[in-house]
């Protein structure tokens, strides 16, 4: 079992930046692929970004350039930086951890362990 705790949410102006933490329990970190998805109200969990245990990225269309994923195995901890961040990035940001390769193609159904999410709100 896996447990996911997220932090560093909150409220910014456009073109303010963020980072969101998530500590994950457990010693098989660096054995899983991780990741942070977002939902909006009235809106489908949807993929932000995600690693993979070797440490290659993805990112959705809607936050390359802007946003950056990273892990630190040593802490059992992964990172969002979120900069030039817009009003349509409001949303409910969780972590996600999993075994599924299939999380790599940013799909939520490969998701295997969610954190409880933090609320990232962008005022304009």
């Amino acid at each position: 079992q896996v447990q996911l705790v997220e932090s560093g949410g909150g409220l910014v102006q456009a073109g303010g930046s963020l980072r969101l933490s998530c500590a994950a329990s457990g010693r098989t970190f660096s054995s899983l692929h991780m990741g942070w998805f977002r939902q909006a109200p009235g809106k489908e969990r949807e993929a932000v970004a995600v690693i993979g245990w070797g440490r290659s990225t993805y990112y959705a269309d809607s936050v390359k350039g802007r946003f950056t994923i990273s892990r630190d195995n040593a802490k059992n901890t992964l990172y969002l930086q979120m900069n030039s961040l817009k009003p349509e990035d409001t949303a409910v940001y969780y972590c996600a951890a999993s075994r599924d390769v299939g999380m790599l193609r940013l799909r939520v159904s490969a998701v295997d362990y969610w954190g409880q999410g933090t609320q990232v709100t962008v005022s304009s």
